[in-house]
């Protein structure tokens, strides 16, 4: 159970913090934002961002940004082709170092994502969640959250589950901040990018578990 003080911080602090952090954010990475867009413009073409419907608070579906990291290759029946084959040398460091995720800043100044909170997955999940698992969409999805900063897409989805619905159920500044700072950590060591078996996470197909203890 929270305290008072975490309680006034979830309600009336975290989001204008987010909108002022994010808006000062996008003004002194303007010059990395348009240097990015350039570079995915030249190495994997047009559209420069990458744009998909996922689940944010209250599992009310938003446009999120991205920059582009996968080229549009197919095959000879025109279905794309695998992620990894897509996934270019240039696509793998965007990812590395995060900068792929810049975009989302303004979603995080538009109101439909915070600083820190579990990472917004895809609109086919939702379905798949059991009780507790739907906690995660209590609060704003991150661009950085606690699953992130504990092995991102190199632990199992129990595990990210359990570390997101921890987060809800423990917000508070202190918190925040450490995350943040661990998030920094984590982007200049590259941990935690892809999974044991996948360009990236296998797509979640559900939980056998009634409930996943905390």
């Amino acid at each position: 159970m929270q305290n008072s003080k975490d309680g006034i911080y979830r309600e009336f602090i975290k989001r204008p913090m987010d909108f002022i952090l994010s808006l000062m954010a996008i003004i002194v990475l303007s010059p990395v934002l348009l240097v990015v867009a350039l570079l995915v413009r030249a190495k994997l073409g047009s559209p420069v961002l990458f744009k998909q419907e996922r689940p944010g608070l209250k599992e009310q579906i938003f446009i999120m940004y991205k920059f582009r990291t996968m080229t549009d290759a197919r095959n000879v029946h025109g279905k794309l082709l695998p992620d990894q084959i897509r996934l270019t040398k240039f696509g793998r460091f965007l990812r590395s170092t995060s900068l792929d995720e810049l975009p989302e800043l303004f979603n995080i100044l538009k109101g439909d994502m915070a600083i820190i909170g579990p990472r917004p997955l895809l609109v086919q999940y939702l379905p798949l969640y059991n009780d507790q698992q739907k906690l995660r969409h209590e609060v704003r999805p991150g661009l950085s959250g606690l699953a992130q900063v504990n092995g991102r897409n190199a632990i199992s989805w129990e595990e990210k589950f359990k570390l997101d619905v921890e987060y809800v159920d423990n917000i508070s500044l202190i918190e925040d901040l450490k995350i943040i700072l661990l998030t920094i950590k984590k982007v200049f060591v590259r941990e935690g990018i892809n999974s044991e078996t996948a360009a990236t996470m296998e797509p979640f197909k559900g939980s056998n578990k009634e409930r996943i203890k905390i």
